[in-house]
């Protein structure tokens, strides 16, 4: 009849075929009200005191530790899964020191010509300028690039989706991991990071989009005194 659809077809062997197999979900354990509260509000409590670190010691820290938070940012969703990243974890002393070299030259032109006078007020408060020591003082830098697009075995482009939101979503479980493994983090994204590509051999196709500086915090080490803002201004309930 006219409107009607016709009943679906139950599918073919070839479409049988393309469909993934599944798993039992697991890693959901069932709460109670009371528990679920109360792991949230430890886990915010821990991640309450992540400040973004300046002062880092030259305590070094185990590649393990490292590979295990990378390990974890690797399990962030991803558009269709198609893992837009890479984290190139560097330590070597030479390494670290050009990357600090290039990076300075691009933020002492950002500071000198580049900000403008409105962006070099909000940057007033956390008192930072182009020199950028941490580069080489801290033991670990974490380097995300996006994969713009991915390269098939046989040199095709496959096309990545919502790349930025993916990347976004693993840079924060990385952090959150770091912190958890009593790690001090900054995020550094000096502009433009094309420096970062050439200098660690990573592929055109690959964009670096941060530097995830981490290590334990000097002893002396200090952060501004800033808030966050209050919570009914930043989350409404409907």
């Amino acid at each position: 009849m006219h409107g009607l659809r016709p009943p679906a077809s139950p599918p073919s062997v070839a479409d049988a075929a393309d469909i993934p197999p599944t798993v039992p979900l697991a890693g959901y354990p069932a709460l109670s009200p009371v528990e679920a509260l109360a792991r949230a509000e430890a886990f915010r409590g821990a991640l309450a005191y992540r400040r973004s670190v300046r002062d880092f010691a030259a305590t070094p820290v185990d590649r393990a530790v490292i590979a295990a938070a990378i390990r974890a940012a690797a399990s962030a969703p991803s558009g269709a899964n198609m893992q837009p990243w890479h984290f190139a974890a560097v330590s070597d002393t030479a390494i670290k020191r050009r990357i600090r070299e290039a990076a300075e030259a691009e933020e002492r032109e950002f500071y000198e010509n580049r900000a403008g006078e409105e962006w070099l007020r909000a940057l007033a408060p956390l008192g930072t300028d182009w020199q950028k020591p941490f580069l080489e003082a801290a033991p670990w830098l974490i380097v995300v690039f996006q994969q713009t697009y991915g390269v098939g075995d046989d040199g095709e482009r496959i096309k990545h989706y919502y790349v930025p939101e993916s990347l976004g979503i693993a840079c924060g479980f990385l952090l959150a991991a770091l912190h958890h493994a009593g790690l001090a983090t900054l995020t550094h994204t000096p502009s433009p990071m094309g420096f970062l590509r050439e200098i660690l051999g990573r592929p055109q196709h690959e964009r670096a989009v941060m530097i995830v500086v981490a290590g334990h915090p000097a002893v002396d080490a200090t952060v501004p005194a800033i808030d966050k803002k209050p919570f009914d201004t930043i989350a409404s309930f409907f």
